[in-house]
C-alpha cells in the first residue's frame, strides 16, 4: 500500500519517555505538560478501547441527572475535551480545556508518568476504567482497522506482536493499568473494571455517582442503566461516532462501537496465541494485585 505524504504524516507515531503517541500530540507537548489542572476537575482515564465513551456517557447522564435530552446537546467527544489531542490548525484539546467553565469532565488516554503535573498538584478526581487485555487488544485491533488518522495493523498476527509489545500508540496496556493500579489508594481515583460494569451495571454506576458526590433515587440510577446500554449507544448519533468523517473514521470497516461484550477475545486469538499470551501476561503482571475477568 503506497502512502500519500499527506497520508503518512497523519498517521506516524512519535516517542515521549519510551511511548508512542500521535505525531500531533508529540509536537503539541510543552502545552499538554504545562496544563493548569483545577481542584474540582474530574479526569476520566483509559487505555484506548476500554469504554472510555461508556463512562463518559454515565458520568454525562449522572451530571444531568438522568436528563438524556441535555445529553444530546453535543457529540459525546465534544462535551469532555481530550488533553492531549491536537490537529492543527482545530484547537487543542488544551485548548478546549481552558475555554471550559468549572467544574470541568476532562478524558486522557495518557500512562500516569505522562500526565500533566498539575493534576496530582491539584488533588484531582480521577476515574479509570481498566479492560482486560484480551479483549482490548481485540477492540483496540478493529479500531485502528477503520481509523484513518492510526498506523495500518496488518494482520491480525502482526497486531498481536505489536501490542504485547506495547508498539501502539499511547504504549503498553501492561505499564499503563500496573500504574494506575498502584496510584489508585495515593489519590482520589476510583478504579472501575469495563467487565463489572458489565455484569452489574446499577453496583458500578452507583460507585461512579457516590464518588462524584451526587445523590440520586433509583428511578433516575434505573434509567441511566437503560440509557448507557450498549444497545441504545450503538444506536444514539451522539455517542457512535457516525457523525465522525470518513476521513478520520471508517465504520464502513468496522463500526466504532462494535460488540462491547466481553469474551470476543475467543474469536480471535488461536490457542498457542493465547498460550503465549497467558505467558507473556504472569510474567509482566507479576507482583500486582490486580485481577481481571476473561469472560462472563
Amino acid at each position: 500500500m503506497v502512502l500519500t505524504s499527506e497520508m503518512s504524516k497523519q498517521t506516524e507515531l512519535k516517542e515521549v519517555a519510551g511511548i508512542l503517541l500521535q505525531a500531533a500530540t508529540v509536537d503539541n507537548w510543552s502545552q499538554i505538560q504545562t496544563f493548569e489542572a483545577k481542584p474540582d476537575d474530574l479526569l476520566i482515564c483509559t487505555y484506548p478501547k476500554s469504554g472510555t465513551t461508556w463512562i463518559q456517557e454515565i458520568v454525562d447522564m449522572i451530571q444531568q441527572n438522568g436528563d438524556e435530552e441535555k445529553c444530546q446537546r453535543s457529540i459525546i467527544q465534544h462535551r469532555h475535551p481530550f488533553i492531549e489531542w491536537a490537529q492543527p490548525p482545530q484547537p487543542s484539546g488544551v485548548e478546549k480545556a481552558d475555554a471550559m467553565p468549572a467544574p470541568r469532565t476532562l478524558r486522557t488516554h495518557l500512562p500516569t508518568q505522562l500526565l500533566p503535573p498539575s493534576f496530582w498538584e491539584k488533588n484531582c478526581k480521577f476515574l479509570y476504567v481498566a479492560r482486560n487485555a484480551k479483549d482490548c487488544m481485540v477492540s483496540y485491533y478493529h479500531f485502528h482497522r477503520m481509523s484513518q488518522v492510526l498506523p495500518d495493523p496488518g494482520t491480525w498476527d502482526e497486531y498481536f506482536e505489536t501490542f504485547i509489545n506495547g508498539k501502539v500508540s499511547w504504549g503498553s496496556w501492561f505499564d499503563h493499568v500496573k500504574g494506575w493500579w498502584e496510584m489508585r489508594d495515593r489519590y482520589q481515583i476510583l478504579f472501575l473494571f469495563y467487565e463489572d460494569i458489565k455484569r452489574n451495571p446499577k453496583h458500578e454506576i452507583q460507585k461512579v455517582m457516590q464518588f462524584m458526590g451526587k445523590n440520586l433515587d433509583e428511578v433516575v440510577l434505573d434509567k441511566i442503566v437503560q440509557e448507557t446500554s450498549f444497545e441504545k449507544m450503538k444506536e444514539n448519533p451522539m455517542t457512535n461516532r457516525s457523525t465522525v468523517p470518513k476521513s478520520i473514521l471508517d465504520q464502513s470497516i468496522s463500526p466504532f462501537m462494535r460488540k462491547g461484550i466481553v469474551g470476543d477475545w475467543k474469536n480471535h486469538f488461536t490457542v498457542a496465541q493465547n498460550e503465549r499470551f497467558d505467558e507473556i501476561y504472569k510474567e509482566k503482571m507479576k507482583g500486582t494485585s490486580i485481577n481481571f475477568c476473561m469472560e462472563l
